[in-house]
């Protein structure tokens, strides 16, 4: 199968296509393997552990062979990948670097959940890990695909959102109408189970939130956890809302633990260019500085009025969000 984009409106930037077609041709075969489930192979049978030591599956390590292997020839240099420890060189006369989330959600393979593949491409530097270690707004397009009922890639090339979605029988991606942030919802996005861990500010708007219409917000939110950071960005982008994986005090998890390069930084260049905010609960999202390749961050997102209300509760002083705290908080003994 060869999936390539079918342009209806303007034309990807010349420098991009080549990768962008590599992309979609490993997306559009992913997407074929995911729907045949067990009928593929144990695609999510556990093979080992990345250099963070999350768990890897069987697609995991496949899916990132096939996108490496697509990509010789299409003007990608640097080539990095959360399921690999360092940088890899593709082709060297290449001016493109591109970091990949090849499987991300991929521990959702076995109960037919949507998961996605997440990548971010900018200017390829001489140094290799110079190529990534910089903030993200140095990106010259983003996108994730999204396996789901519909496998749709969402890409950003500095110019807005632009859709396509695979047509199964002509094997080809075709443009469809771009999704924008709505500038109202009543959906947030958090795995309430680490409630007793989050950071004070954090625990006051989820209560504020969870208050509903006799709370300080003055209305019913309802809360949505899948697991699949491409799911629930798809979600957010088409109807609003707010996701935050917050910092917490669990051992591992002080710095967030999306990594920056693979997947907040590229997620985040889209949110915006569809209108929404993407932070790290106080700071811009893209002016932030990965320290090395597999650096972890917070990361806050969504209907920009929402994400302000999470760093406003950051910014107040640390006596202001006890007393807020302690008068708001539902769980509190």
């Amino acid at each position: 199968m060869q999936g390539k984009l079918q342009i209806s409106g303007a034309a990807l930037p010349p420098a991009l296509a080549p990768a962008m077609e590599a992309l979609c041709a490993v997306a559009a075969d992913l997407s074929l393997t995911i729907s045949r489930g067990a009928l593929g192979g144990a695609l999510g049978a556990s093979v080992g552990a990345n250099t963070d030591g999350d768990t890897q599956k069987a697609l995991d390590v496949m899916a990132d062979e096939v996108f490496m292997a697509a990509l010789r020839g299409t003007g990608v240099r640097w080539y990095a990948s959360e399921e690999q420890d360092g940088v890899a060189e593709i082709d060297a006369g290449g001016a493109l670097a591109l970091a990949i989330d090849p499987l991300d959600g991929s521990s959702n393979i076995d109960v037919n959940v949507s998961i996605g593949t997440i990548f971010g491409i900018q200017p390829a530097e001489a140094e290799a890990e110079a190529s990534f270690l910089r903030p993200g707004s140095h990106l010259l397009a983003a996108g994730y695909f999204v396996y789901g009922p519909q496998t749709a890639l969402v890409a950003s090339f500095g110019a807005g959102v632009r859709m396509f979605i695979l047509d199964r029988e002509t094997k080809r991606f075709v443009e469809s109408a771009p999704p924008t942030v709505p500038g109202d919802a009543s959906e947030f996005a958090i795995n309430a189970s680490n409630y007793r861990h989050w950071s004070q500010p954090v625990r006051a708007y989820i209560d504020d939130c969870l208050a509903g219409i006799d709370g300080p917000r003055g209305k019913n939110f309802n809360m949505r956890w899948v697991a699949s950071l491409v799911a629930e960005t798809h979600r957010i982008m088409t109807r609003g809302g707010i996701f935050l994986y917050p910092a917490d005090n669990r051992e591992g998890y002080a710095q967030g633990r999306l990594r920056l390069v693979y997947e907040c930084a590229p997620i985040a260049f889209l949110v915006e260019q569809a209108g929404g905010r993407a932070t790290d609960g106080l700071t811009r999202l893209l002016d932030l500085t990965p320290e090395h390749l597999h650096a972890r961050v917070p990361f806050v997102f969504g209907t920009p009025d929402k994400v302000d209300r999470v760093t406003a509760y950051h910014d107040l002083p640390p006596q202001d969000v006890n007393a807020l705290f302690s008068n708001r908080g539902l769980f509190r003994a």
